[in-house]
Formats: C-alpha cells, sequence, structure tokens
C-alpha cells in the first residue's frame, strides 16, 4: 500500500460518450502534465489571484498530503490543512463552519459552532475512515511539545464518499498515513487531482479530486489573501466560466459487463459530497468567518451544483490574522481590531471566485482513476477549450 439528447463536446449525443471513454486515455497521454485553469486562459471573477493561486497564499498555511493506493481496489488519502505552523491547541484561530447540506459525517463542528475556534488542523479523508484519522490526528496533536498535560482537544475531519473508486469498507486509512500527512504539511505550492483525500472522488461524472485558488484584495479594499482549498466529489450539470459542459459518464463494471468483456456506463449523480477549506489573514471574527464560508456554496452553485440530497457540502473558514489568534495566556479578556461589516463585501466576492476556481482545477488536474467496480475519467481538456472557444469564453 502506497503513500438529454443534445450534442456532445465531441459531436455525438451523451449516449455515445461510453462509447468515446476508451479512447480518452490515448488523448490525455499526451497532454501531461495536466493544465490548471489559468494555464489555459481560464479565468474566473475580477479579483486577481495571489502568487501560487493555492490556500497557501495565505502566509503561514501548510498543506500536507498523502495518497493511499492498493492494485485495482483502493483508491484514497488524506489531506491535511494547518492554519500555521505553532501548536494549534495552544494557539487557536477564530474559525467557523457553514452547512450548505448536512448529509455529511464532519467531525468537530459542534464546539467550532460553540466557540468560534479551531484548535486543530482541518484533516480531509473518506467518509468510512474518519474515526481513524480523528483518532491519529488526536495522537498527533497529544505529543505536541506543551501538551503534555491536555485531557480535551477537539479535532476537525472533514469527508466524502469515494467508495465507487475506493474498497471503501476496507478502511484504508492507517494512523501513519495521517501522521505522514500532518509532518509533511508545507507552505508552497498544493498538488491537485487525484491526490491525498481526492484521489477517490468523482464529480460531474469525471474524476474528481483536490482544487485550490486564492484571492487577493486591492490595498485599498484591505490587500488582504483569501484561500481555499476543495475536496470535489459532487453533481449537477457543470458549467465552467458560464458554459454548459457535459458530465462525464462512471464506468461501472457489473456481472454482466464482465460476461461480455465491457463496462456498464452510469450518468453522473448530482450526491456526493464537496467540503471546502477557506483561509484567509484578514482579521476576522466568528460570525464575520460564518458569513464568509456561507458564500462558498455560491462557487459551487457557479460550477453547477444545486447541492442535492445526498451531498453533503460544508464549509470551514478560519483566520490566521496574529491580532485574532486565542493564544493560552489565561487572560479574562481580550481586546481585537476585526473587519468591519461594511468592509465584508471584497472578501465575499474573493470566496465566490476562489472556490470556482478552486473546483475547476481540480478537475482539470485530475487524471484517470479506476477501482475493481469502475473508472472515473479525466475531464478532456482539449474537448472543453474547444468548446470554450466555440463560446468565446476563450481566444
Amino acid at each position: 500500500m502506497t503513500a438529454g439528447s443534445g450534442r456532445s463536446l465531441w459531436g455525438v449525443r451523451r449516449f455515445e460518450l461510453a462509447v468515446l471513454a476508451p479512447l480518452l486515455p490515448v488523448v490525455l497521454a499526451a497532454q501531461q502534465p495536466r493544465p490548471r485553469a489559468r494555464d489555459v486562459g481560464l479565468t474566473f471573477g475580477s479579483l486577481t489571484p495571489g502568487p501560487l493561486d493555492a490556500i497557501t497564499d495565505v502566509a503561514g498555511v501548510r498543506v500536507g498530503q498523502v495518497t493511499v493506493t492498493d492494485g485495482d481496489s483502493v483508491n484514497t488519502g488524506v489531506t491535511a490543512i494547518l492554519p500555521h505552523g505553532g501548536n494549534l491547541f495552544r494557539e487557536k484561530v477564530p474559525a467557523a463552519i457553514a452547512v450548505g447540506n448536512g448529509f455529511g459525517k464532519l467531525t468537530g463542528i459542534a464546539q467550532v459552532r460553540e466557540l468560534g475556534e479551531l484548535e486543530s488542523p482541518v484533516v480531509l479523508t473518506c467518509t468510512l475512515c474518519v474515526p481513524r484519522v480523528a483518532d491519529a490526528t488526536l495522537s498527533w496533536l497529544l505529543a505536541l511539545p506543551g501538551n503534555e498535560d491536555v485531557r480535551s482537544i477537539n479535532v476537525v475531519v472533514g469527508e466524502t464518499n469515494d467508495g465507487t473508486l475506493n474498497a471503501i469498507r476496507a478502511r484504508p486509512v492507517r494512523e501513519e498515513h495521517v501522521l505522514a500527512a500532518l509532518r509533511g504539511a508545507r507552505e508552497g505550492p498544493v498538488e491537485e487531482g487525484s491526490v491525498g483525500a481526492g484521489r477517490g472522488t468523482i464529480a460531474f461524472g469525471w474524476k474528481g479530486g483536490i482544487g485550490t485558488a486564492s484571492r487577493r484584495l486591492p490595498e485599498a479594499a484591505g490587500g488582504w489573501t483569501v484561500g481555499v482549498l476543495v475536496q470535489s466529489n459532487f453533481g449537477g450539470d457543470l458549467t465552467i466560466a458560464g458554459v454548459r459542459v457535459p458530465n462525464g459518464v462512471v464506468e461501472r463494471r457489473d456481472s454482466a459487463a464482465q460476461r461480455h468483456g465491457g463496462a456498464a456506463g452510469q450518468a453522473a449523480s448530482a450526491d456526493g459530497s464537496c467540503m471546502v477549506v477557506i483561509a484567509t489573514d484578514a482579521p476576522l471574527d466568528p460570525r464575520a468567518l460564518e458569513r464568509l464560508a456561507q458564500r462558498a456554496f455560491l462557487g459551487l452553485a457557479r460550477t453547477g451544483s444545486w447541492m442535492a440530497n445526498g451531498s453533503g457540502d460544508f464549509a470551514i473558514a478560519f483566520s490566521t490574522a496574529p491580532e485574532v489568534r486565542r493564544p493560552m495566556t489565561g487572560e479574562l479578556t481580550r481586546a481585537t481590531r476585526t473587519v468591519a461589516n461594511d468592509a465584508m463585501s471584497p472578501l465575499f466576492q474573493a470566496a465566490v471566485e476562489a472556490t470556482e476556481e478552486a473546483v475547476i482545477n481540480s478537475l482539470l488536474r485530475a487524471t484517470t482513476v479506476s477501482g475493481r467496480s469502475a473508472t472515473a475519467r479525466a475531464l478532456p481538456v482539449d474537448s472543453v477549450l474547444t468548446l470554450l472557444r466555440e463560446r468565446r469564453v476563450l481566444r
């Protein structure tokens, strides 16, 4: 184990996608490495991205990922997001969680909502791996210097269900995978696509995964940065830069299909989940962070999601600004300066734009992944770009 009937993009009807699907790997092989949105001239909104166009553009934020695979059955992993490099339990950050649709297994939500603070990394994984990941994260936190006498820690672990491509009942994520992701968390570029907690995810019938993006506000609006990371595993009607793009067809292998040596294509479901993690260096209190987190769902909607019944959609927002951190000093009161309500709109815009772009990056960067029961193919980049040029979204 290691760490409708309209014409499609290819000029054929949607039900013919399954016939063309076997030809896609040949096309994709020539396209490696796969591009991000801005690599092909795609932009979302009017704000400027940070230097990396990633959640790590927010100073101090670290991301660690471990991909877990085993033969043709295991496709999953861990993605850890750390607000800063210190002891998060002893230097908490203000945080909030917004729920778009509560069909999910987010651990730690109650205390974050009650106290408005985050005292652990945000760790993402697969649904049935949440308990083991939470336990491993707890072990990592308890072992940090200064936490020797700690008797209570609220760990935050989010998930999406990757059971179509992953042997999820085996619960293949182990403690060593979680510890490797946490210990390996770094600033800098973030790997995207079929990696970490996004290894086995599916979005709009195409291979989903991890995606990230950021926005930097003009100095007149505060000059702050908003970074977003998503674990995309949801559906709807895929929309890129306002253009409807055909959904993919997941190739499910059932006994009948296997007897005939083929695959049974299945249209994309709108169910699934999406975890959105939002970081900012703007000094925000928990109430403002909840308002910021709520805007992430507008970004999901722009990509074609309507947050279906079986889609657990959560957004976790935190501020890394030193002036609003909550160190364990024993003070009875604390005076802080936070962003005024009237100055929040640019931050809202940044969260919407970065969420939309992060989802598209997760699709563009993802590679085809096959499990024992199904294959989710990578979004065919050339065909998508051709469509966008025809619609005059790209030059």
